[in-house]
């Protein structure tokens, strides 16, 4: 059963050592992450799932390994438990990874990673099978909204992202499954928002459970919209 979940965005500069001399632009979204996950982890949950997208489907159950090595910066991080050598986690993944491990889970911990474009049906019957995994499970769950809210964003300008994000925010902020369930995959990609399919993972995870919500963070620094909420 689902009883809590954190939903963060993903960019490679929430980690100060990524950014660089821009880390101090993103302090606040860092301390909301900070915030939702010290939640989650407070929440009495017996096993963590860290959902985010990759290029194929893929889970971890003992343990996984990523790094920022991409970005020249030489650190690397290990979901909380197991130490199982297996493929690298994708970078929506390894962000969750630093997040927990910046907050000093020591749960035990899942991962998996699912195709930007999956279908919306797969990743509701995928969040209702992880919230069956134990009798308290607490997901991480990892996304960006739309990359096209501004021209120098990563898409430049789509006049249709503000109003697409907004729906998001209103939807994490009511632990609203029906409209995280409705979320259009033709559109979601269109506006380059990668959060789409594990924002439906969480939305088959927790319907029914009765969660109440908290928006922490809804801003658009770069043009790309993050969200950070927790649902307990």
């Amino acid at each position: 059963m689902l009883v809590a979940a954190a939903v963060c965005p993903c960019p490679p500069l929430l980690v100060p050592e990524v950014a660089a001399g821009a880390a101090p632009e993103l302090e606040p979204l860092r301390a909301a992450c900070g915030e939702a996950v010290g939640g989650l982890l407070a929440s009495g949950a017996e096993l963590i799932v860290v959902v985010g997208t990759g290029p194929a489907p893929q889970v971890w159950t003992e343990g996984g390994a990523g790094s920022f090595h991409r970005y020249g910066v030489e650190l690397a991080v290990r979901l909380p438990s197991g130490g199982v050598e297996g493929p690298e986690l994708p970078l929506s993944l390894t962000v969750g990874a630093w997040l927990l491990d910046r907050a000093g889970a020591a749960l035990p911990t899942h991962a998996c990673a699912v195709p930007a474009d999956a279908a919306p049906g797969r990743m509701l019957g995928l969040g209702q099978g992880l919230a069956e995994l134990a009798d308290r499970v607490g997901l991480l769950v990892l996304g960006d909204g739309s990359a096209r809210r501004s021209v120098k964003a990563p898409g430049y300008l789509d006049e249709r992202a503000e109003g697409y994000d907004a729906a998001v925010a209103r939807a994490l902020a009511a632990a609203d499954t029906e409209a995280l369930a409705a979320l259009d995959p033709v559109l979601s990609d269109e506006l380059l928002a990668d959060g789409r399919a594990p924002w439906q993972v969480l939305a088959g995870a927790a319907h029914g459970a009765g969660l109440g919500a908290r928006l922490h963070f809804d801003e658009a620094p770069y043009g790309v919209g993050y969200f950070v909420a927790s649902w307990t």
